[in-house]
């Protein structure tokens, strides 16, 4: 059954921790009218500039939110989920869930032109410097998990080793052996792993960073 846009509205406020009078201030209305919309229906219907500044902070379709639906084929935008983990560039972390912390658009032709499939991409950030200047802390990464079930080649990828997730470098060796390498000279890699220890997420084919 398709969530009535209130009662989205009201998970996506939940699952984020905000506040009504906090999101009413930042569609440019009164303390509480993102409260009279969920709890009384009023207004109806979200008008469309608020529900496009909330669907633009929530990283989710407007449609979620009681706006038309846009289809790829129209709008040629496809919306790559946004995972909250961190894929460590540094000493390593363990993520302790998986779940959704936005959506990011890019152009469904570009994605294809790239030889890239949208419907196996996710997005993650950097957590640390190990990869620097390649990649940096904080840096966005899109990952192709086509890679997690392809041979292995040579390039930088997502990873768990360890039960660690982490970004690093591999580069393929005789005999199923990898080299596990970081392009931040400060930081160690190891040269000869058994493949068989390392668990391929994806392969990093996007870098994003604010300036």
């Amino acid at each position: 059954m398709e969530e009535e846009p209130r009662a989205a509205l009201e998970r996506l406020i939940a699952e984020n921790g905000d506040d009504f009078a906090g999101l009413s201030k930042l569609v440019g209305r009164n303390p509480a009218y993102i409260q009279q919309f969920i709890k009384r229906g009023s207004p109806r219907k979200l008008p469309e500039e608020e529900r496009g500044i909330l669907a633009r902070y929530f990283g989710v379709e407007e449609s979620l939110l009681g706006g038309p639906v846009a289809s790829a084929t129209t709008t040629g935008i496809r919306l790559i989920p946004k995972l909250s983990v961190g894929a460590s560039a540094g000493p390593g972390a363990i993520p302790d869930r998986e779940t959704l912390a936005g959506k990011i658009g890019f152009d469904e032709k570009w994605l294809r032109k790239q030889g890239l499939d949208p419907s196996k991409l996710s997005l993650i950030q950097v957590d640390g410097d190990s990869m620097s200047p390649t990649l940096n802390h904080g840096d966005d990464i899109m990952v192709d998990n086509r890679a997690a079930v392809a041979v292995v080649r040579d390039g930088i990828h997502v990873i768990r080793l360890d039960d660690v997730l982490m970004v690093k470098r591999l580069a393929s060796g005789p005999g199923g052996r990898l080299s596990v390498l970081s392009d931040n000279p400060a930081y160690p890699g190891w040269p000869d792993v058994d493949g068989a220890d390392v668990t391929v997420i994806g392969r990093v084919v996007w870098a994003g960073r604010r300036l």
